[in-house]
């Protein structure tokens, strides 16, 4: 197994794109991540080391972790994509293999984020990060759907978390309890915020996400609209609360 970063830094995508690459005759890409020119050369080469191609795993289809699909399978005779939606050969759902890996929806950052598992390897592309948290879109259940497949992860014998940005995670069950506690302290920080009057956007972004950057504030309105919605799938979301306007936000 093997790692390649891409060189694409940026807010979201903190120090680049993560693409894995895993097997052997054939070796299995997990999200190739995005089409510049330095980063499929040493997708090539390393593909290559490997005996070829036997099939490309997207964890979800932002462009950060998809955008490179079609060139790769240019270079590599056509090879199968497997996915949760979209234009693939290969749809997956909960519980699927496709070659070694098995897919374990966590939905939550994406409608139709998989992790894949293989062994006691974890392959979490957004939905677990080596460095940093994960921001969640407003889909129905987003985060309910979130906290149950971090949940579900939590159960497996993990040795390693390689994740779709930031740097290996050795220590799962630590990771992986520290993502279920800073999401549920979200939460408390909001309710609290809420039950303090705080009504408008603004407010509770002050209060339960203090720490975020002014250029995060954007994508965390979205993680907001998300704890809102998971609030009142509970009946516990007061009335008069302001909604983000999410429409818009190019989330990766």
């Amino acid at each position: 197994m093997v790692g390649i970063r891409a060189a694409n830094p940026g807010p979201l995508t903190l120090s680049g794109t993560n693409s894995w690459i895993a097997g052997r005759d054939p070796a299995w890409l997990i999200d190739p991540g995005p089409a510049l020119p330095e980063h499929l050369a040493e997708l090539d080469q390393e593909i290559g080391l490997r005996g070829g191609l036997g099939g490309i795993a997207l964890t979800h289809d932002h462009a950060d972790h998809a955008e490179a699909v079609p060139l790769v399978r240019e270079r590599h005779s056509g090879a199968a994509v497997a996915a949760a939606r979209g234009q693939v050969e290969v749809q997956l759902a909960d519980g699927d293999s496709f070659g070694p890996p098995t897919a374990l929806a966590v939905p939550g950052h994406a409608p139709d984020h998989l992790v894949y598992l293989w062994d006691d390897l974890a392959f979490t592309g957004d939905a677990v990060l080596g460095e940093g948290s994960v921001f969640i879109a407003p889909d129905p259940g987003a985060l309910r759907g979130y906290l149950n497949g971090l949940s579900t992860l939590r159960l497996r014998p993990l040795a390693l978390i390689l994740p779709g940005h930031g740097p290996i995670v050795d220590e799962p069950m630590a990771k992986l309890d520290h993502y279920i506690s800073h999401r549920l302290d979200r939460e408390r920080r909001l309710i609290d915020a809420l039950a303090g009057g705080k009504r408008s956007v603004r407010e509770p972004l002050d209060d339960a996400w203090s720490e975020v950057p002014p250029a995060l504030r954007p994508p965390a309105a979205l993680t907001l609209a998300a704890h809102l919605d998971k609030l009142e799938d509970e009946g516990r979301l007061p009335a008069g609360v302001e909604r983000p306007s999410v429409g818009g936000w190019p989330l990766q």
